[in-house]
């Protein structure tokens, strides 16, 4: 598949390691040589030096022939109007990065799709979604729901209140008879692996693991601790992530904001009718602890510096906060924060690429997800009558190693997929797969 994506910023240049990967033919616009030379340095892509809101630089990254053209650069009207151009010029289909909720509007939605703008990603406003999931249900690093909630992903870490410490898969089966439940990927420091029945976990291994609606119990006790409910919440940084995160929790939590910028506390805090703004940086211990810190149940650090979240999340988690989040936009603090103990690493970049690269799959795809701490794939599919993986048992199959099918939902019924499993049409499918066999795993479902 061609695709033209316009901005060769993290966002762009993630999506031209997740296309590339798939074995996708790429075209990256940007008018910064340096970005292209870096990106061209690393990946085997076609450059187009400049401004993606020209007709004649979209013409020369040949747009005619895209399938897909994905404008995300740091300038929204630039990513509108490019995207608007491009499907008049004949891409397929168009996707453009916003940052104003506005145009999120039904009637204003679809005027933009009138013009010719198919999808429009707000990376900011997912980002603050999945951190209001996150803190739905604590204890969990992540969850996931598929086929309407009757199949979830729970992401956890395995600490020394676990029962499962030692236990090798087989074990773990027996501990749990008659369970809806399989765990179908295991991270350990930075590698990924994709589980069979002699492995062992681990303390402070992260698994993942498919249930029905009914294993949230299980979950909870694979964790060893009781749930609590958040009810009071401190948020480091006026970010449109901290505003969007505060106004989602405000009516159900005591939530805390500090901005250090004056005049922007004071512009939140008419936004927020029931947050507390305080205008502070809130980097000392003693100035933590003089708020309450103490008596806080999450803390979330957005304030748009990498270092300076991950300092204050670990400065939070000594002074006993248990759920701590971090914005980190450099992919190479990743391992680092792991290490730290921060709970929840949130970049808004790679979720939206996530939500990005699902339009390029080739088979239906009920939805995709893109794990920060994995650089690996979750997929739900659909199974046709001329899939490749029908009717004949998933252990005879030819299945890549570098996959696994966890759930499966067959007539509203969720179950988990064994090694004699036949799929059948229509059912839904979730796959977990390593990085770059997306596309692979799609041709089994075709």
């Amino acid at each position: 598949m061609r695709i033209v994506i316009a901005g060769a910023g993290n966002v762009g240049t993630h999506l031209v390691k997740m296309f590339t990967d798939n074995n996708h033919d790429v075209v990256i616009i940007d008018s910064n040589r340096d970005n292209l030379h870096e990106i061209a340095s690393h990946y085997d892509v076609m450059t187009v030096f400049g401004t993606a809101s020209s007709r004649q630089i979209l013409e020369e990254a040949e747009i005619g022939k895209a399938k897909l053209f994905i404008a995300v650069s740091n300038y929204q009207e630039t990513n509108i109007l490019s995207a608007i151009l491009a499907k008049k010029l004949g891409a397929k289909q168009t996707v453009a990065r916003i940052d104003n909720s506005e145009y999120l509007v039904e009637d204003n939605e679809q005027m933009l799709r009138d013009l010719g703008v198919d999808i429009l990603i707000y990376p900011e406003i997912l980002a603050s979604e999945e951190i209001y999931n996150h803190l739905k249900q604590p204890g969990i690093l992540k969850t996931i729901s598929f086929a309407s909630g009757k199949l979830n992903l729970y992401t956890i870490r395995i600490t020394e209140k676990s029962d499962l410490v030692n236990k090798n898969l087989s074990d773990i089966a027996q501990l749990f008879p008659g369970v809806v439940a399989r765990i179908v990927a295991i991270v350990r420091e930075s590698d990924t692996i994709i589980p069979r029945g002699k492995d062992t976990i681990l303390l402070n291994d992260i698994l993942y693991i498919i249930t029905d609606d009914k294993g949230r119990t299980i979950v909870s006790s694979i964790i060893g601790e009781h749930e609590h409910d958040i009810k009071n919440v401190m948020i480091l940084g006026g970010s449109r992530i901290g505003v969007k995160v505060a106004k989602l929790l405000e009516k159900h939590c005591y939530v805390k904001l500090f901005e250090k910028l004056r005049d922007k506390s004071f512009e939140i805090a008419d936004m927020l009718k029931d947050t507390l703004v305080l205008n502070s940086e809130a980097r000392t211990a003693d100035f933590l602890l003089d708020e309450g810190i103490g008596k806080t149940d999450a803390f979330i650090a957005v304030a748009g510096n990498s270092e300076i979240n991950m300092l204050s999340c670990m400065l939070a988690k000594k002074l006993g906060v248990k759920n701590t989040f971090a914005e980190i936009e450099n992919i190479d603090y990743f391992d680092l924060a792991k290490s730290s103990e921060i709970d929840y690493v949130v970049n808004k970049k790679l979720i939206a690429a996530s939500k990005i690269f699902a339009l390029v799959i080739d088979a239906e795809v009920l939805s995709i997800q893109y794990f920060t701490d994995t650089q690996a794939e979750i997929l739900e599919f659909v199974v046709h009558n001329s899939s490749k993986v029908i009717r004949k048992p998933i252990k005879d199959l030819d299945f890549p190693e570098q996959a696994i099918i966890g759930g499966i939902v067959r007539q509203e019924m969720p179950f988990i997929a064994v090694g004699d499993t036949q799929l059948l049409p229509d059912d839904k499918v979730v796959v977990f797969c390593l990085p770059g066999f997306s596309s692979k795993i799609a041709k089994w479902f075709k």
